[in-house]
């Protein structure tokens, strides 16, 4: 019998969960003090329904579950890959979320306001800050197609994170439509700019050269890739420029509604800035997405965007939805490299000897408890060892059954 964990899969210790429960209940008591209420979804999937969800790169790393019995022993002889499962796990909770709307859509309020922190999985090559097993902090707006759900949106996710003591962070933000207009002014063909898009979101990797030679090497037009080329060695990246190059002003009069109003209500604790080479990797986003990116760390600690096709596909008729996610485990990552405690009730070990009225016992840890967090242990012979265990454990102090007496720890055992 194999005592690890699977690969891109891991055991916590108690240390760790009290830091993940500690994030995990700042980030939920934010996002209830705002208005959005929690629900759950199984973690597996039709299979139909993730094949179809448009989740871009993800729909290569999902795990997928056989068919059982004489289902299996049918789909084994047709030869066909596909045929041999029905079912997978989810690779985020947006999917879900979709089909939870489609199938509870009458008994919800409107708009909706949700909350989804759940575990999720990808057949990830394992690496660090990628897992397989990993969960997610999300919340959504269904059915409001204003402007206002990503702000509301962008604002609750910031407080979640400043919360959590993270400051000094930029909400990255742009429009998924601006950017294929700006590109289709450029030149590029509209059955490209998948493609192009794809190469562009690699600008902060690659570079302007390198988002030359990809275009190039994907024999893109000469002149479109010049254009592009010229608009990132200029480097002038405000919304404004590239308004200048569409017809229709209302979108980035759009985004610009949003950055602005964020800065009002963000009272410089953190950034919003337009990132016209933002993608986003999942094929179901529809207009604004957005990321944030801490100065001090690499790479993005939360995403998200707006979705409005997705449970379109579910009913037919087009829904507004936008969600953000906080990256959980980058989060705690991080702080676990940084040393931090989650803060904790004191900690107390009230020892009782092995004749104690047990019944006793409990009733004065439960008195005890007004005060410390208390853990009922037995008493060992040798007490100093003991309690200097206990001490390399994080407790405080020590109380005993027998006698009134609260013992600090650190002090030597008499």
């Amino acid at each position: 019998m194999k005592i690890n964990p699977l690969k891109g899969m891991k055991d916590y210790l108690p240390e760790e969960m009290r830091l993940r429960d500690y994030v995990q209940g700042k980030i939920l008591e934010v996002y209830r003090a705002s208005g959005f209420e929690r629900i759950s979804t199984p973690m597996l999937e039709d299979m139909e329904n993730l094949d179809k969800s448009d989740g871009g790169d993800n729909l290569n790393l999902i795990f997928k579950v056989l068919k059982r019995g004489e289902k299996l022993e049918a789909a084994l002889g047709q030869n066909d890959e596909k045929a041999l499962s029905d079912m997978g796990l989810r690779y985020d909770l947006t999917l879900p979320l979709s089909r939870y709307y489609a199938a509870n859509r009458a008994n919800l309020p409107a708009p909706f306001k949700v909350i989804q922190t759940d575990r999720v999985f990808r057949a990830e090559r394992p690496q660090k800050g990628r897992m397989r097993e990993f969960v997610q902090c999300d919340i959504d707006i269904l059915g409001d197609d204003s402007i206002n759900a990503e702000i509301e949106l962008i604002d609750t996710t910031a407080r979640a994170l400043l919360a959590i003591g993270f400051n000094d962070f930029t909400v990255n933000i742009n429009d998924r439509r601006m950017l294929r207009s700006m590109l289709t002014a450029m030149g590029f063909a509209a059955e490209t700019l998948d493609s192009v898009c794809v190469t562009f979101d690699k600008l902060d990797k690659i570079g302007p050269d390198g988002v030359r030679n990809e275009l190039t090497e994907k024999e893109c037009p000469a002149s479109a890739v010049e254009a592009l080329d010229a608009f990132l060695r200029e480097g002038n990246f405000s919304i404004e420029r590239v308004a200048a190059l569409l017809e229709d002003k209302t979108l980035s009069d759009s985004l610009l509604a949003i950055i602005n109003t964020v800065k009002s209500i963000s009272n410089g604790q953190y950034g919003i800035a337009y990132a016209p080479s933002l993608v986003r990797g999942q094929g179901y986003y529809t207009g604004v997405v957005f990321e944030i990116t801490c100065s001090a760390f690499s790479g993005a600690v939360a995403g998200g965007g707006r979705y409005d096709g997705m449970i379109g596909k579910f009913i037919g008729q087009q829904v507004p939805a936008v969600g953000f996610s906080i990256g959980f485990e980058r989060i705690c990552g991080i702080l676990l490299e940084q040393g931090y405690k989650a803060p904790v009730a004191e900690k107390l070990a009230l020892l009782y000897r092995s004749d104690a009225d047990f019944a006793e016992v409990l009733k004065k840890a439960a008195r005890l408890r007004e005060q410390y967090s208390v853990t009922i242990l037995q008493q060992q012979k040798k007490l100093g060892k003991q309690l200097g265990a206990l001490e390399a454990s994080g407790f405080s102090a020590a109380a005993f059954f027998d006698n009134e007496d609260i013992k600090p720890l650190g002090q030597k055992a008499e």
